[in-house]
C-alpha cells in the first residue's frame, strides 16, 4: 500500500493517523494557549498528553504487533488524559465547553482509530 503521495495514490496508513494527530494537536493548541495563562502545570500535562499519544502512534508503527498494540494503547490513554485536561481545564473555568468541543470531538475520532488500530 505504500505508494508516492505525488502520484494520486493512496497514502500509507501510518501517514493518515500521524496526520490526524497533528491535526489533533493543532486544534487543541489554542486551548493549550488558554491554560497556560491560569495554569502552567495544567497546560504542559496537556501538551505533554498529546505529544505522548503522537510519538506512541509513531513508535507503534515501528513495531511488531504485540508491542505495536501496547503503544497504540499507551497512545490511546494519552489522549484521553487529554480530553480530561480539557475537561479540567473548562470545569476550573479557564474557558467554555463551546470553546473545547472541536477539540474533544477531533481527540475523541482519534482515539477510536487508534483503539482500532490495537485491536488489528
Amino acid at each position: 500500500m505504500e505508494t508516492a503521495p505525488e502520484e494520486g495514490m493512496h497514502t500509507p496508513l501510518r501517514y493518515e493517523v500521524l496526520e490526524q494527530v497533528v491535526s489533533v494537536i493543532t486544534v487543541c493548541r489554542p486551548l493549550v494557549e488558554l491554560i497556560k495563562h491560569k495554569d502552567r502545570d495544567l497546560a504542559c500535562q496537556l501538551r505533554r498528553a498529546l505529544s505522548s499519544a503522537g510519538l506512541n502512534v509513531a513508535e507503534a508503527f515501528g513495531n511488531s504487533s504485540g508491542n505495536a498494540r501496547l503503544r497504540f494503547l499507551a497512545a490511546k490513554g494519552s489522549l484521553y488524559e487529554a480530553q480530561a485536561a480539557i475537561q479540567m481545564a473548562v470545569a476550573w473555568g479557564y474557558f467554555r465547553n463551546e470553546q473545547s468541543a472541536a477539540a474533544l470531538c477531533a481527540i475523541d475520532k482519534l482515539a477510536g482509530r487508534v483503539y482500532g488500530l490495537a485491536r488489528n
